[in-house]
C-alpha cells in the first residue's frame, strides 16, 4: 500500500498559476537593453520557487510510490521520467530547470543578471504539464 501525501502535493501544484503568471509578467515587463535589479532579482526567486516546486513534488511522489532514492536534484527528475511520471520530452526542460538550483542558492553573488534567462519565459509551459502529468500519475498509479 502506497502512501502519498496528496495534500503537500496539491498544495505545490496550486501555486503553478501563480509562478505562470509572473513569468509572463517577468518576460513581458523586461528590457535587454536596460535590465531592472527588480525584475533581476523577482527572476531569481521565480526559478527557485519553480525548483523547489518542482523537486519537493518529486520527493513526495518517490516516497510515496517507494521509488529508488535520489542521489541529487537532477536525480529527482530523471526517477521520475523512468517511473513513468512524464515523457522525454518534459524531461529535458525539468532537467535544465532543476540544474540551476545551484548557482541560485549557492553562487547568487556572482549570477550575471543583465538578462532574462530562457527559462523564465518557458515556465507556464513546463510547469503546467508538470501539474497535469503529476496528476495523472497518481490517478494511475492508485486505479
Amino acid at each position: 500500500m502506497y502512501y502519498v501525501n496528496h495534500e503537500q502535493i496539491e498544495e505545490r501544484l496550486a501555486i503553478i498559476p501563480s509562478l505562470a503568471e509572473a513569468a509572463e509578467r517577468i518576460g513581458a515587463l523586461w528590457q535587454e537593453e536596460s535590465p531592472d535589479q527588480i525584475l533581476a532579482l523577482a527572476q531569481e526567486r521565480l526559478l527557485h520557487l519553480a525548483v523547489e516546486l518542482v523537486t519537493d513534488v518529486g520527493s513526495l511522489l518517490i516516497d510515496g510510490f517507494l521509488m529508488r532514492d535520489a542521489s541529487s536534484y537532477e536525480d529527482i527528475i530523471d526517477i521520475l521520467r523512468v517511473e513513468g511520471v512524464f515523457g522525454e520530452r518534459q524531461f529535458e526542460p525539468l532537467y535544465e530547470l532543476v540544474k540551476l538550483r545551484k548557482p541560485l542558492v549557492q553562487e547568487y553573488v556572482t549570477l550575471k543578471r543583465d538578462s532574462l534567462h530562457p527559462l523564465v519565459r518557458q515556465l507556464p509551459g513546463i510547469l503546467q504539464p508538470f501539474g497535469e502529468s503529476v496528476k495523472a500519475f497518481i490517478a494511475k498509479e492508485l486505479a
